[in-house]
């Protein structure tokens, strides 16, 4: 049975939520708040209630130089930037498994597990670059070295010689015939 939640929180949809702040791959609060049905100043007050929940590697808020770039980064409408007076809190992937238990609801249930599973996918796609990655540069590494090996003669044009001139007189030949 196709339900509402997962008609919304698609693993796409969700990935596209994702951001990379600090190296780290993190939500934004009020991306999270959306998703969870409630408002952006409910899920944080319900993180400021359980902070031994929420511990600086699950959850922190941007500084002024990470919230400049994230902004500069989206596309947003004069109603988005309503309520973007602070930096907002972002979420790493424990941090919104433990959202699920501070919201208490089937809902956050739902959508937490939805979250986790996305983050496992773009886990497992870039598991999987990596090595391709590596490949690459490896491949282009070797391309380079023989590149610049390459001698004075290999860069002359190659004369021709009088059996190719012969052979391409005997295929002209063969085309009108």
């Amino acid at each position: 049975m196709t339900t509402t939640t997962d008609i919304i929180c698609t693993p796409q949809r969700i990935q596209s939520l994702i951001h990379d702040v600090r190296g780290r791959q993190v939500m934004i609060d009020r991306d999270l708040a959306a998703l969870y049905g409630v408002e952006t100043r409910v899920l944080i007050q319900a993180t400021k209630r359980n902070p031994a929940r929420f511990p600086q590697d699950f959850m922190f808020q941007m500084n002024t130089e990470e919230f400049a770039h994230w902004k500069s980064q989206i596309v947003m409408s004069k109603n988005d930037k309503i309520g973007l007076r602070r930096p907002p809190y972002v979420f790493t992937e424990q941090g919104v498994a433990m959202l699920s238990a501070v919201l208490k609801s089937a809902t956050a249930v739902e959508i937490s597990v939805a979250i986790v599973r996305a983050f496992v996918m773009m886990r497992q796609y870039l598991t999987l670059q990596t090595p391709i990655a590596q490949e690459l540069a490896d491949i282009k590494e070797r391309g380079t070295d023989r590149i610049g090996k390459t001698t004075k003669t290999d860069r002359q044009p190659t004369k021709p010689t009088k059996n190719r001139i012969q052979n391409k007189r005997t295929t002209i030949n063969q085309k009108h015939t």
